[in-house]
């Protein structure tokens, strides 16, 4: 029945962007922009793959508060099933803070419900149902660890495959159990940072070899410099594309569902690391990470546009 099901954080994002900086004491300054927008790297990517058209369901865990039916209300309105996403009372909805300022950003998060998703609270008929499983933000997803290698081995024998993002590592271990995971995940989908810290690499070339030998296809995001994947030995560099930037939360995890419907449905790896790139700059033409996500036809249309002679 579905594409995807995510196992993931579910959070909004309160994005702030002008010249001002924080100041503490008490000082009050003025930012020329706020926006309230879905946040979590999962259900962002979940919000990219339903716009490509891939059927998709959602596991996570949020309060029973006003961030908490925004996010349900957000994701049902993307057509994205919510059957197996736990609202607890005891609970608030997580946030994330994101502070825009010269071209950088700093984030605060409060993790709230974000980290309470544990393996057994995922609904096993959702999981037979799915064709494929990506699991976001693995670091955030402390209640989740101890239990997904079990899960995702399920998953596996049910004839899933598996894809994971495990984002950024606030504690900088860069481990929490990554290698019982290996052998359960089909596609890895870092940043260049992530890679170099979890391969314990010094180059991007060195963390590919690394990641590569472990896993059997590895996608690594690169920003405004594009991204590079690795399968079976082959190597694909991709430079991205140039597009009017407003903001660029979320681009990688667009950039996820573009790899993951071109990975799902058979597309050679060129192909499959263009749409990633194509769909992860598209995504940045507006504030949030989902409001300016494109179609299937929008992101082709902007790969063969440099494909065209």
């Amino acid at each position: 029945m579905f594409d995807i099901l995510v196992l993931g954080e579910i959070n909004v994002d309160l994005i702030l962007s002008g010249d001002a900086r924080p100041e503490f004491g008490q000082v009050e300054k003025v930012i020329q922009d706020a926006t309230l927008a879905i946040g979590g790297s999962g259900t962002i990517f979940a919000c990219g793959a339903a716009r490509l058209g891939l059927r998709v369901a959602y596991c996570g865990v949020v309060g029973q508060d006003l961030f908490g039916r925004y996010m349900l209300e957000q994701l049902q309105a993307r057509k994205i099933d919510t059957t197996g996403v736990i609202v607890d009372p005891s609970l608030k909805t997580g946030m994330t803070v994101i502070l825009h300022h010269q071209g950088d950003r700093a984030l605060l998060t409060y993790l709230g419900a974000i980290n309470r998703l544990e393996a057994e609270m995922v609904d096993r008929a959702l999981l037979a149902q799915a064709r494929h499983v990506h699991v976001s933000s693995y670091f955030l997803q402390h209640a989740l660890q101890p239990g997904l290698a079990d899960l995702l081995a399920a998953a596996h024998k049910q004839g899933a495959t598996v894809s994971m993002d495990t984002n950024w590592d606030p504690a900088e271990r860069w481990d929490s159990g990554l290698e019982h995971l290996w052998p359960h995940v089909d596609l890895f989908l870092p940043n260049e940072q992530e890679a170099l810290a979890i391969a314990r690499a010094d180059s991007l070339e060195q963390a590919l070899d690394a990641l590569a030998a472990r896993l059997p296809l590895v996608a690594v995001k690169r920003g405004a410099q594009g991204a590079v994947a690795r399968q079976d030995g082959q190597t694909v560099w991709d430079p991205g594309f140039t597009v009017p930037v407003v903001d660029t939360t979320g681009a990688g995890d667009s950039f996820d569902a573009g790899f993951v419907y071109g990975f799902l449905h058979g597309w050679p790896l060129v192909e499959t690391l263009g749409l990633a790139c194509a769909c992860g700059a598209l995504s940045t033409r507006a504030p949030g990470g989902t409001e300016a996500q494109p179609t299937l036809d929008e992101a082709k249309e902007l790969l063969h546009s440099r494909q065209a002679p």
